[in-house]
């Protein structure tokens, strides 16, 4: 596991016990992004993942309810299956759902592929056409909500995965 995804273990789960009433489980360190149920998984000085709390309180999504948190998928896309879970999925008020992706490393570098896989896999998932679904990177540390203009549609996301070079920006394929 990457040290970025190491640091945000504990973050994630402490957004995710935010929201128990929710019904989905408390994961185990197992089941979050890079966690491993050793020393190295854990932020380790408690006055950085008391930051991260208050940085998240400062954001809008510390007052919104999540519709789900860690919500788990898996994808076919260019001949793999990709799976993973997405941090947290809103209702939006024209009654789509928007992905957001918390990001707790102190750089802003996440790849936006990310993002589009999680859309696809959301809206398929649920009968959604993809402008049903939005997606942004919210930087916790900074409170920066990222929200990549251009997103693929699933033929973009596998020419990308198959290496082509060109796709069509937010094709709904």
């Amino acid at each position: 596991p990457q040290p970025a995804a190491r640091r945000g273990t504990r973050f994630h789960a402490w957004v995710e016990s935010r929201f128990e009433e929710l019904p989905l489980p408390m994961l185990g360190l197992d089941e979050l992004p890079g966690g491993e149920p050793d020393a190295d998984s854990e932020i380790r000085d408690e006055r950085e993942l008391d930051a991260l709390k208050e940085a998240f309180a400062r954001t809008p999504y510390a007052g919104r309810r999540p519709y789900r948190v860690e919500a788990p998928f898996q994808i076919q896309l260019a001949g793999r299956v990709i799976s993973g879970r997405i941090d947290a999925v809103y209702r939006t008020p024209s009654g789509g759902f928007e992905i957001i992706d918390w990001k707790t490393a102190r750089r802003q570098e996440a790849d936006p592929l990310q993002l589009a896989i999680y859309r696809l896999a959301w809206a398929e998932r649920h009968g959604l056409r993809l402008g049903q679904v939005s997606a942004a990177f919210l930087y916790v540390r900074s409170g920066e909500l990222v929200r990549p203009t251009v997103l693929p549609g699933r033929s973009g996301i596998e020419r990308l995965l198959l290496g082509e070079d060109s796709w069509e920006p937010n094709d709904p394929g």
